[in-house]
């Protein structure tokens, strides 16, 4: 009988504690406040930048009761890429936005900057917020445990700027590039018969203002967010590379929340990049025009020239396919997505 009573009592005590333990909105008292740090090194225009703060803070301190603070950092504050990257790996940044400076260590990140992969922008954006990404993410936190991959969204359809004429394939030759520390932009600018020199993006715009590149390539809204147009002359829209930002979040932050913490931050990421495509695909045609209307000379490239630049970069693509023994499956898996 004693047995009996005191299982009982047990059982109340137990489910009791289990009912104090639970609050509305889906969390708990047991989750723990904390404040995050997110960086990225864009301008707050850029539309990742944008979503950050239009969806991802807001979405992650509202359905976490506040329990989640979301502190953002544009446009450098908390470091280059290079530095955001080692910070969410050692676990000194929780949340960062970059592009590939993992691509030496773990070359499928190549992937985001495969020149004329896509047919289109929604193709891009079918791709980054598909299964592809989902499988890639995967074997990321795979080859790097220490962070996660939280989602793809859109850097930019790239195109070339300059001080010096450029509005043909032609045109390349001779001028001197400020390229991306990634072999496949060096290689671009090379096999069209320009030189590259590698220039941080925070050093670019006094680069270009004093003549040490002619020009640069990126995409025309990091050409306005950056105001890289009151020191260039010419857009040529290659649209050569469509290239992603990513979502990393240091594991030893992430595992430490809660199953609902978690989640909650993994769907704002989603969210946010699926906002920031939709935004970036719109403000293509804004972007053109405000740049025409800023004395900039805008040249689309051609089907004939676009066929051209293919056939002039084929050296860089024969030998990323001849290095990574994945590319040829993963680019045909990715041209095949409807």
């Amino acid at each position: 009988m004693k047995k009996r009573i005191t299982a009982i009592i047990l059982s109340v005590v137990t489910a009791l504690s289990l009912a104090a333990c639970q609050t509305t909105g889906g969390t708990t008292t047991a989750e723990k406040s904390i404040t995050i740090k997110v960086g990225d090194n864009w301008s707050a225009s850029h539309p990742m930048a944008a979503a950050l703060d239009n969806i991802f803070k807001p979405m992650i301190e509202e359905k976490s009761n506040g329990t989640i603070k979301v502190e953002l950092y544009h446009s450098g504050t908390l470091g280059n890429e290079g530095d955001l990257w080692d910070g969410v790996r050692n676990g000194t940044i929780e949340i960062a936005i970059v592009g590939t400076p993992m691509n030496q260590e773990y070359p499928t990140m190549l992937i985001s900057d495969w020149p004329f992969l896509y047919r289109d922008l929604n193709h891009a954006k079918k791709v980054w917020t598909g299964s592809i990404a989902k499988e890639i993410s995967s074997e990321f936190h795979e080859k790097f445990p220490t962070a996660y991959m939280l989602g793809w969204g859109p850097n930019s359809a790239r195109t070339f700027t300059s001080n010096k004429p450029l509005t043909s394939v032609d045109d390349f030759k001779g001028q001197k590039f400020r390229m991306p520390s990634n072999p496949i932009h060096i290689g671009i600018a090379e096999n069209l018969g320009a030189s590259a020199q590698v220039i941080p993006l925070g050093e670019l715009f006094s680069a270009l203002e004093t003549g040490v590149v002619d020009g640069q390539d990126n995409g025309m809204v990091t050409v306005i967010s950056e105001a890289f147009y009151e020191v260039q002359k010419y857009i040529y829209e290659t649209n050569h590379i469509i290239s992603t930002l990513e979502i990393v979040a240091s594991s030893s932050f992430l595992d430490g929340l809660s199953e609902n913490q978690q989640q909650i931050i993994r769907e704002a990421a989603k969210a946010s990049c699926e906002k920031a495509w939709d935004e970036y695909i719109k403000s293509v045609d804004t972007d053109r025009q405000f740049l025409k209307d800023h004395g900039v000379t805008v040249t689309e490239c051609t089907a004939q020239d676009k066929e051209k630049i293919v056939e002039q970069i084929k050296p860089l693509t024969d030998k990323l396919y001849a290095e990574n023994p994945w590319a040829k499956e993963l680019t045909e898996k990715i041209k095949a997505v409807q």
